[in-house]
């Protein structure tokens, strides 16, 4: 999806290099319908430039920094040179990552999807979040939970919901945690059995989160927890701890959560 408006002064676009000249380049910008921008041979980069293409080539994909637009004279100045390497990369991925959602709208809605539908439907998305890649990423995630807020049809509800799950790599990051368990009760055993049970959530654990609780070497329990994002993984493995100690101290025993292993490893 392309942008009808106009970049803002600041702001990093990406764009390819169609034309160079004595005095500049010229850059289409790939993120804004029929809109082309000059970049001074001053801004192309630091210190004195012979020739200028031996800095670009035509057909070359940069991201350039927004100097001034000139609505009435149809203008917008460029600088490549003050666009440093993080921010490159960073702008880059962006734009990848936009190019993948625009892809996945229309398997979504379909390629003959008309552009008062799909905007309709990403303007929607992008009221609840920062952008469509997200959007697709939360729902793959989540499911239809992802998209309760977004005002869309069911349609495009079961719709961008398939597709996310069809399309998109969910990135996970694993952490794990240990429980101490321990009852001298003549039921012992039991008791840390419930325990263990309570330590899996029967029911309480959210959708996109993936809990184990593994046997180390006895008082020691291993809890390994899968989700989407780092803060995630930490409040349900410390909630999986608790729910071992509230359990385990209920029925009279002892319960220790540590994040290192106290025995030898296997």
């Amino acid at each position: 999806m392309k942008y009808s408006g106009w970049p803002e002064p600041g702001e990093l676009v990406v764009g390819d290099v169609d034309e160079i000249a004595d005095f500049g380049v010229f850059v289409d910008l790939d993120e804004y319908e029929e809109k082309r921008g000059l970049c001074h041979i001053s801004e192309v980069a630091s210190g004195w430039i012979k020739n200028v293409r031996d800095h670009v080539r035509e057909g070359q994909t940069v991201v350039a920094k927004v100097l001034e637009v000139d609505e009435s004279a149809n203008q917008i100045d460029l600088s490549i040179k003050d666009v440093n390497e993080h921010q490159r990369k960073d702008k880059i991925q962006a734009w990848k990552n936009s190019q993948k959602a625009d892809n996945w709208m229309l398997i979504a809605l379909g390629e003959d999807v008309d552009d008062d539908r799909y905007t309709e439907v990403a303007n929607a998305l992008l009221v609840e979040y920062d952008s469509l890649y997200d959007a697709f990423e939360a729902a793959a995630i989540s499911g239809d939970e992802a998209l309760d807020d977004v005002d869309v049809d069911d349609d495009a509800r079961e719709a961008i919901v398939e597709a996310a799950r069809d399309n998109v790599s969910v990135p996970y990051v694993d952490v794990t945690g240990y429980v101490d368990l321990e009852s001298a009760a003549p039921d012992g055993v039991d008791d840390v059995k419930a325990a263990l049970e309570a330590a899996e959530g029967d029911g309480e654990v959210p959708d996109g989160v993936d809990l184990e609780v593994g046997y180390v070497g006895s008082p020691e329990y291993r809890i390994k927890v899968r989700a989407p994002d780092y803060k995630t993984a930490e409040d349900q493995l410390e909630a999986a701890a608790a729910r071992a100690r509230e359990a385990i101290e209920g029925r009279g025993g002892a319960g220790d959560f540590h994040r290192e292993r106290r025995e030898d490893d296997e």
